[in-house]
Protein backbone atom coordinates (compact mmCIF):
# COMPACT_ATOMS: atom_id res chain seq x y z
CA UNK A 1 0.00 0.00 0.00
CA UNK A 2 1.23 3.46 -0.89
CA UNK A 3 1.75 5.47 2.30
CA UNK A 4 1.07 8.73 0.44
CA UNK A 5 -2.56 7.63 0.09
CA UNK A 6 -2.79 7.40 3.88
CA UNK A 7 -0.70 10.39 4.99
CA UNK A 8 1.83 12.61 3.24
CA UNK A 9 3.76 12.97 6.52
CA UNK A 10 4.09 9.18 6.90
CA UNK A 11 5.24 8.89 3.29
CA UNK A 12 7.86 11.61 3.83
CA UNK A 13 9.20 9.97 7.02
CA UNK A 14 9.30 6.57 5.30
CA UNK A 15 11.32 8.05 2.44
CA UNK A 16 13.86 9.59 4.82
CA UNK A 17 14.26 6.29 6.71
CA UNK A 18 14.71 4.38 3.44
CA UNK A 19 17.47 6.80 2.38
CA UNK A 20 19.22 6.38 5.74
CA UNK A 21 19.06 2.57 5.53
CA UNK A 22 20.57 2.70 2.04
CA UNK A 23 23.34 4.97 3.30
CA UNK A 24 24.02 2.67 6.28
CA UNK A 25 24.24 -0.39 4.02
CA UNK A 26 26.75 1.30 1.73
CA UNK A 27 28.70 2.68 4.70
CA UNK A 28 29.19 -0.70 6.37
CA UNK A 29 30.24 -2.25 3.05
CA UNK A 30 32.92 0.43 2.65
CA UNK A 31 33.97 0.06 6.29
CA UNK A 32 34.96 -3.57 5.76
CA UNK A 33 37.48 -2.48 3.11
CA UNK A 34 39.17 0.15 5.32
CA UNK A 35 42.36 -1.03 7.04
CA UNK A 36 43.42 2.14 8.88
CA UNK A 37 42.19 2.14 12.48
CA UNK A 38 41.63 5.91 12.69
CA UNK A 39 39.61 5.94 9.46
CA UNK A 40 37.54 3.03 10.72
CA UNK A 41 36.82 4.93 13.93
CA UNK A 42 35.73 8.08 12.06
CA UNK A 43 33.48 6.19 9.67
CA UNK A 44 31.96 4.21 12.54
CA UNK A 45 31.08 7.47 14.32
CA UNK A 46 29.40 8.78 11.16
CA UNK A 47 27.36 5.58 10.82
CA UNK A 48 26.38 5.78 14.51
CA UNK A 49 25.07 9.31 14.00
CA UNK A 50 22.96 8.13 11.05
CA UNK A 51 21.53 5.34 13.21
CA UNK A 52 20.55 7.89 15.87
CA UNK A 53 18.73 9.95 13.22
CA UNK A 54 17.03 6.80 11.96
CA UNK A 55 15.87 5.97 15.49
CA UNK A 56 14.40 9.46 15.89
CA UNK A 57 12.48 9.15 12.61
CA UNK A 58 11.08 5.74 13.59
CA UNK A 59 9.78 7.24 16.85
CA UNK A 60 8.14 10.05 14.88
CA UNK A 61 6.62 7.50 12.49
CA UNK A 62 5.20 5.56 15.46
CA UNK A 63 3.64 8.72 16.95
CA UNK A 64 1.95 9.57 13.65
CA UNK A 65 0.61 6.02 13.37
CA UNK A 66 -0.85 6.14 16.88
CA UNK A 67 -2.43 9.53 16.21
CA UNK A 68 -4.15 8.21 13.07
CA UNK A 69 -5.12 4.88 14.61
CA UNK A 70 -8.73 5.88 15.37
CA UNK A 71 -9.28 7.20 11.83
CA UNK A 72 -7.90 4.18 9.95
CA UNK A 73 -9.44 0.78 9.38
CA UNK A 74 -7.94 -2.30 11.12
CA UNK A 75 -6.13 -3.53 7.99
CA UNK A 76 -4.41 -0.17 7.51
CA UNK A 77 -3.34 -0.07 11.17
CA UNK A 78 -1.98 -3.63 10.88
CA UNK A 79 0.00 -2.71 7.77
CA UNK A 80 1.46 0.40 9.43
CA UNK A 81 2.48 -1.52 12.56
CA UNK A 82 4.15 -4.21 10.43
CA UNK A 83 5.98 -1.44 8.55
CA UNK A 84 7.25 0.00 11.84
CA UNK A 85 8.38 -3.42 13.09
CA UNK A 86 10.26 -3.97 9.83
CA UNK A 87 12.05 -0.62 10.29
CA UNK A 88 13.00 -1.50 13.89
CA UNK A 89 14.28 -4.93 12.82
CA UNK A 90 16.45 -3.46 10.07
CA UNK A 91 17.83 -0.78 12.41
CA UNK A 92 18.71 -3.46 15.00
CA UNK A 93 20.65 -5.36 12.34
CA UNK A 94 22.79 -2.27 11.70
CA UNK A 95 23.25 -1.79 15.46
CA UNK A 96 24.57 -5.37 15.68
CA UNK A 97 26.97 -4.66 12.79
CA UNK A 98 28.17 -1.53 14.57
CA UNK A 99 28.87 -3.48 17.77
CA UNK A 100 30.80 -6.10 15.81
CA UNK A 101 32.98 -3.52 14.06
CA UNK A 102 33.47 -1.67 17.36
CA UNK A 103 34.76 -4.85 19.00
CA UNK A 104 37.13 -5.50 16.09
CA UNK A 105 38.34 -1.91 16.29
CA UNK A 106 39.10 -2.24 20.00
CA UNK A 107 41.06 -5.45 19.38
CA UNK A 108 43.11 -3.77 16.65
CA UNK A 109 43.90 -0.85 18.97
CA UNK A 110 45.16 -3.21 21.68
CA UNK A 111 47.38 -5.03 19.21
CA UNK A 112 48.87 -1.74 18.00
CA UNK A 113 49.44 -0.65 21.59
CA UNK A 114 51.50 -3.67 22.65
CA UNK A 115 53.34 -4.36 19.38
CA UNK A 116 56.72 -2.70 19.04
CA UNK A 117 59.59 -2.30 16.56
CA UNK A 118 61.66 -5.44 17.30
CA UNK A 119 63.26 -5.87 13.88
CA UNK A 120 67.07 -6.39 13.87
CA UNK A 121 67.45 -7.07 17.59
CA UNK A 122 68.24 -10.77 17.23
CA UNK A 123 71.16 -10.26 14.84
CA UNK A 124 72.65 -7.49 16.99
CA UNK A 125 72.47 -9.68 20.13
CA UNK A 126 74.24 -12.51 18.30
CA UNK A 127 77.09 -10.20 17.26
CA UNK A 128 77.48 -8.87 20.80
CA UNK A 129 77.47 -12.35 22.34
CA UNK A 130 80.28 -13.59 20.06
CA UNK A 131 82.68 -10.97 21.44
CA UNK A 132 81.88 -11.50 25.20
CA UNK A 133 83.34 -13.81 27.84
CA UNK A 134 81.18 -16.12 29.89
CA UNK A 135 81.10 -13.72 32.88
CA UNK A 136 80.23 -10.83 30.63
CA UNK A 137 77.47 -12.87 29.09
CA UNK A 138 76.13 -13.72 32.57
CA UNK A 139 76.31 -10.08 33.70
CA UNK A 140 74.72 -8.92 30.50
CA UNK A 141 71.99 -11.54 30.86
CA UNK A 142 71.29 -10.44 34.42
CA UNK A 143 71.16 -6.83 33.30
CA UNK A 144 68.75 -7.68 30.52
CA UNK A 145 66.56 -9.59 32.96
CA UNK A 146 66.53 -6.60 35.32
CA UNK A 147 65.62 -4.32 32.45
CA UNK A 148 62.94 -6.75 31.35
CA UNK A 149 61.51 -6.81 34.88
CA UNK A 150 61.43 -3.02 34.92
CA UNK A 151 59.72 -2.95 31.51
CA UNK A 152 57.17 -5.50 32.73
CA UNK A 153 56.48 -3.45 35.86
CA UNK A 154 56.08 -0.30 33.79
CA UNK A 155 53.79 -2.19 31.40
CA UNK A 156 51.71 -3.42 34.32
CA UNK A 157 51.41 0.15 35.61
CA UNK A 158 50.45 1.39 32.15
CA UNK A 159 47.84 -1.36 31.80
CA UNK A 160 46.47 -0.60 35.28
CA UNK A 161 46.29 3.12 34.52
CA UNK A 162 44.72 2.38 31.14
CA UNK A 163 42.06 0.20 32.76
CA UNK A 164 41.25 2.94 35.28
CA UNK A 165 41.08 5.58 32.56
CA UNK A 166 38.97 3.27 30.42
CA UNK A 167 36.58 2.62 33.30
CA UNK A 168 36.22 6.33 34.03
CA UNK A 169 35.83 7.11 30.34
CA UNK A 170 33.19 4.40 29.95
CA UNK A 171 31.24 5.77 32.91
CA UNK A 172 31.47 9.31 31.54
CA UNK A 173 30.44 8.17 28.06
CA UNK A 174 27.50 6.24 29.49
CA UNK A 175 26.32 9.30 31.43
CA UNK A 176 26.74 11.51 28.36
CA UNK A 177 24.92 8.98 26.19
CA UNK A 178 21.99 8.88 28.60
CA UNK A 179 21.94 12.67 28.73
CA UNK A 180 22.04 12.91 24.93
CA UNK A 181 19.24 10.36 24.69
CA UNK A 182 17.09 12.43 27.06
CA UNK A 183 17.87 15.58 25.09
CA UNK A 184 16.95 13.87 21.80
CA UNK A 185 13.65 12.63 23.28
CA UNK A 186 12.87 16.11 24.58
CA UNK A 187 13.67 17.64 21.19
CA UNK A 188 11.41 15.10 19.52
CA UNK A 189 8.58 15.99 21.91
CA UNK A 190 9.12 19.72 21.31
CA UNK A 191 9.15 19.22 17.54
CA UNK A 192 5.94 17.18 17.75
CA UNK A 193 4.26 19.82 19.96
CA UNK A 194 5.27 22.61 17.58
CA UNK A 195 3.70 20.77 14.67
CA UNK A 196 0.48 20.23 16.62
CA UNK A 197 0.41 23.88 17.63
CA UNK A 198 0.87 24.90 14.00
CA UNK A 199 -2.12 22.77 13.00
CA UNK A 200 -4.20 24.29 15.82
CA UNK A 201 -3.28 27.81 14.73
CA UNK A 202 -4.41 27.01 11.18
CA UNK A 203 -7.73 25.69 12.48
CA UNK A 204 -8.25 28.82 14.60
CA UNK A 205 -7.40 30.96 11.55
CA UNK A 206 -10.07 29.22 9.50
CA UNK A 207 -12.64 29.67 12.28
CA UNK A 208 -11.77 33.37 12.58
CA UNK A 209 -12.17 33.81 8.82
CA UNK A 210 -15.61 32.13 8.98
CA UNK A 211 -16.65 34.36 11.90
CA UNK A 212 -15.53 37.44 9.96
CA UNK A 213 -17.65 36.42 6.97
CA UNK A 214 -20.71 35.98 9.20
CA UNK A 215 -20.11 39.35 10.86
CA UNK A 216 -19.73 41.01 7.46
CA UNK A 217 -23.02 39.49 6.29
CA UNK A 218 -24.82 40.67 9.45
CA UNK A 219 -23.30 44.12 8.99
CA UNK A 220 -24.65 44.28 5.44
CA UNK A 221 -28.10 43.22 6.64
CA UNK A 222 -28.09 45.92 9.33
CA UNK A 223 -26.96 48.53 6.79
CA UNK A 224 -29.77 47.44 4.46
CA UNK A 225 -32.39 47.74 7.18
CA UNK A 226 -31.08 51.21 8.12
CA UNK A 227 -31.20 52.31 4.48
CA UNK A 228 -34.79 51.07 4.15
CA UNK A 229 -35.77 52.94 7.32
CA UNK A 230 -34.19 56.14 6.05
CA UNK A 231 -35.87 55.81 2.65
CA UNK A 232 -39.21 55.16 4.31
CA UNK A 233 -38.85 58.23 6.50
CA UNK A 234 -37.90 60.39 3.54
CA UNK A 235 -40.53 58.91 1.19
CA UNK A 236 -43.35 57.57 3.37
CA UNK A 237 -45.63 56.96 0.38
CA UNK A 238 -43.15 54.73 -1.45
CA UNK A 239 -45.13 51.64 -2.43
CA UNK A 240 -42.07 49.43 -2.77
CA UNK A 241 -41.47 49.34 0.97
CA UNK A 242 -45.00 49.84 2.23
CA UNK A 243 -45.53 46.25 3.17
CA UNK A 244 -42.38 45.84 5.24
CA UNK A 245 -43.41 44.98 8.82
CA UNK A 246 -42.96 47.93 11.14
CA UNK A 247 -42.43 50.43 8.31
CA UNK A 248 -45.98 50.82 6.98
CA UNK A 249 -47.65 54.19 7.68
CA UNK A 250 -49.89 54.26 10.71
CA UNK A 251 -53.49 53.34 10.03
CA UNK A 252 -56.06 56.08 10.29
CA UNK A 253 -57.93 56.05 13.54
CA UNK A 254 -61.54 55.15 13.26
CA UNK A 255 -64.10 57.48 14.78
CA UNK A 256 -66.93 55.74 16.58
CA UNK A 257 -70.34 57.06 15.88
CA UNK A 258 -72.34 57.36 18.97
CA UNK A 259 -75.87 58.43 18.83
CA UNK A 260 -77.21 59.28 22.22
CA UNK A 261 -80.86 58.49 22.56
Amino acid sequence: MDLSSISEELAEIDGQITDLFRSLSNGFQKLEKVKDVSRQSRQLEELTEKMRECKRLIKEFDREVKEMENRNDPNTNKMLNEKKQSMVKELNSYVALKKQHQANLENNKRVDLFDGPNEGFGEENVLLASSMTNQQLIDHGNQMMDETDEVIERSKKVVHDTINVGTETAAALKAQTEQMSRIVNELDSIHFSVRKASKLVKEIGRQVATDKCIMALLFLIVIGVIVIIIVKLVHPNNKDIRDIPGLAPPAMSRRLLWNPS
